[in-house]
């Protein structure tokens, strides 16, 4: 009898035991399930928020339209109006202005030297916002939105001073040089233009830049450059002697800034600009560093 009754207590005993045992891995259990507390939830909001894109903001600062930066195309081997100095940096009287007229607005001036032969597909694509760089609008009034005229310029031949030709009919047979997608190209293939003349030349010759052909014109390669009048002058001060200008010109044209067609925003700010240089003086300080006085036409309004 004391041996049933010890064996009922001890199986008592086992039970409880077993009881709370299981209690204690079902209270771990329901713990382990329990919802983060407030400070974990706090960390993992703040975690999500950081991973999220900042797109609105982006939305924002692009949907305010302010203009800050304004890009000027310019064919960098093309001075006085635009070339590289001796510091290495870009300069010019239509860079210099440029620049004033960023002053005026608070834009930054991004200087964006482009092949001159690809200026329209540079300008249409939104690469620049115009081209600004001895740009003649003669014969191209049509195809650009253009600022008020600024230069008076003459087309002319450029020659070297021993090569015995002083009129425009000793060029017969001769091989001249010319810059790609110029002005003075244009003039020289258009019929109502000088291509009478240049049917007579012994070949027409295309050159990226002033500067090539101007080597080969001193390696006597070539005979004459139709340029611009004023690149011209600075040429050959540049390179001494050796060159001259001949007195027969070939047309007078004017440099105007062209931008996009339909453009007319942007071109009324900077000719209002160009208003303003001109009444203050800067506009003649700079034509004057350059050597451009007698060529400027800008005309007070």
């Amino acid at each position: 009898m004391k041996k049933k009754v010890l064996c009922t207590m001890l199986s008592c005993a086992m039970a409880v035991t077993l009881l709370a045992g299981c209690g204690s891995k079902k209270d771990a259990a329901q713990e382990s399930q329990e919802p983060k507390t407030e400070d974990a939830a706090e960390d993992g909001a703040a975690k999500d928020a950081a991973e999220e894109p900042a797109g609105d903001a982006a939305e924002d600062k692009a949907a305010s339209g302010d203009k800050t930066t304004f890009t000027v195309g310019f064919d960098a081997e093309y001075p006085p109006y635009g070339y590289m100095d001796e510091n290495g940096e870009y300069t010019g009287f239509d860079l210099e202005l440029a620049q004033a007229v960023c002053d005026l607005e608070g834009w930054e001036l991004v200087k964006t030297p482009i092949a001159w032969d690809s200026k329209d597909m540079e300008l249409n694509s939104g690469s620049i916002d115009c081209i600004w760089n001895g740009f003649t609008m003669n014969g191209r009034e049509d195809d650009y939105t253009w600022s008020d005229p600024y230069v008076d310029n003459s087309q002319v031949m450029v020659v070297s001073e021993s090569a015995g030709i002083a009129s425009l009919s000793d060029l017969s047979g001769k091989i001249v040089g010319v810059q790609a997608a110029s002005a003075a190209l244009t003039l020289l293939q258009d019929e109502e233009g000088q291509k009478e003349l240049a049917d007579t030349f012994g070949q027409l010759q295309e050159f990226a830049d002033y500067n090539s052909a101007f080597v080969e014109l001193q390696a006597g390669s070539i005979d004459a450059i139709a340029m611009d009048i004023g690149v011209a002058q600075y040429q050959i001060k540049s390179r001494g002697e050796g060159f001259m200008i001949m007195d027969e010109k070939l047309n007078t044209e004017q440099y105007a800034i062209g931008f996009k067609k339909g453009n007319e925003e942007l071109r009324d700010k900077v000719n209002a600009d160009l208003q303003k240089l001109l009444a203050d003086g800067t506009f003649d300080e700079l034509a004057e560093k350059y050597e451009l006085s007698e060529m400027v036409c800008l005309q007070a309004k």
